[in-house]
């Protein structure tokens, strides 16, 4: 469920008493997760409720909780035999933050086994946002990230989006929450690349996982080979973001693209840090990654060794060139 400005509006009818209004998500966690609203102040919150004995592990570390400005995780008593954990939004100007973060950490909670797994997921995945806001708190995102960004946002808007439906082209970018390649379909995954290099020679990739192909029947990798420059007629980062909000016609699907975008920090009250430099394509090349393709997967690996950044040349990649066409197959092949 992507949260909306819809659910708190709801929510944050007046009441003539102090209390909550609450909205009950995913029945079927292994423990009760609430949007709360309190009363008459009206503060936004994602609430947690499990056990005395689930929580436990949280009670002896609630000191170490993690903390961001305007945005707080607390842990509350209930009852003797009853615990809440809060994502508390405290800055109303962080409120287009907040309904992307909180989104994310309660899908995260959701998906564990039992009770105090979702507790610890949820305060690890709230730890990845505040590392998240601190580093693109000032500057925005570096320079490398920001052509990055507007590589995925390439494939996602000329390519996923000519061939799927909208809901289903944004489900597939899943690169911003932290899966091993940008977009993943069910039967076919794609990492994408940017160079902004006049003829790129290599291709810098982060880890051994992401031309790994464990788990999907096809995996492609794409370079978008970019002239980047200040000024000019080629495209900022900002129209390239609206010119696929304005594909995406779905408030359900438009919704879930803010918030990817949040996740990826491309946050709101940056805006003017992008609209240089602008970006025009040169060539937008895919490769199939299959058997005999040069790269490095973790079942190779000696014991002990991980965490490998390294560069493929794209001079030996002729043989495993993926056509427009064969692009085309493959994601219309993902569809239903």
């Amino acid at each position: 469920m992507t949260v909306t400005e819809d659910e708190w509006r709801e929510l944050e009818s007046p009441q003539d008493t102090p209390g909550r209004s609450s909205l009950r998500l995913y029945p079927e966690s292994p423990l009760d997760i609430f949007l709360s609203v309190s009363h008459p102040g009206r503060q936004r919150m994602l609430v947690f409720r499990a056990d005395a004995r689930s929580a436990d592990p949280i009670v002896r570390s609630v000191g170490r909780l993690p903390k961001a400005a305007g945005i707080e995780m607390n842990l509350s008593a209930v009852s003797r035999v009853e615990y809440e954990l809060q994502v508390i939004l405290t800055a109303d100007g962080l409120r287009e933050v907040f309904n992307p973060l909180v989104t994310d950490v309660a899908e995260t909670a959701k998906s564990a086994p039992a009770a105090a797994e979702a507790l610890a997921a949820a305060v690890d995945r709230f730890e990845r946002w505040q590392d998240l806001l601190r580093a693109v708190s000032r500057d925005g995102l570096s320079a490398e990230a920001r052509r990055g960004l507007y590589g995925e946002l390439l494939v996602l808007g000329d390519v996923l989006l000519a061939s799927l439906g909208q809901a289903e082209a944004v489900e597939a970018w899943t690169g911003p929450t932290g899966t091993n390649q940008d977009f993943q379909l069910s039967e076919l995954a794609i990492e994408t690349k940017a160079s902004v290099a006049k003829r790129p020679r290599s291709i810098r990739i982060a880890s051994e996982r992401q031309l790994d192909g464990t788990g999907t029947p096809a995996l492609l990798l794409a370079l978008a080979n970019l002239d980047e420059r200040r000024g000019g007629s080629g495209e900022s980062l900002n129209r390239r973001v609206e010119r696929i909000r304005q594909q995406l016609t779905s408030p359900a699907a438009r919704a879930r693209f803010d918030g990817l975008l949040v996740q990826v920090g491309y946050l709101p009250g940056h805006h003017d840090l992008y609209e240089e430099p602008r970006y025009t394509l040169r060539e937008l090349r895919f490769w199939h990654v299959r058997e005999g393709f040069p790269r490095l997967v973790e079942s190779d690996l000696p014991e002990g060794v991980g965490d490998c950044t390294y560069h493929v040349s794209t001079s030996g990649l002729d043989a495993y060139r993926a056509t427009a066409d064969e692009v085309k197959e493959l994601i219309g092949g993902s569809h239903g």
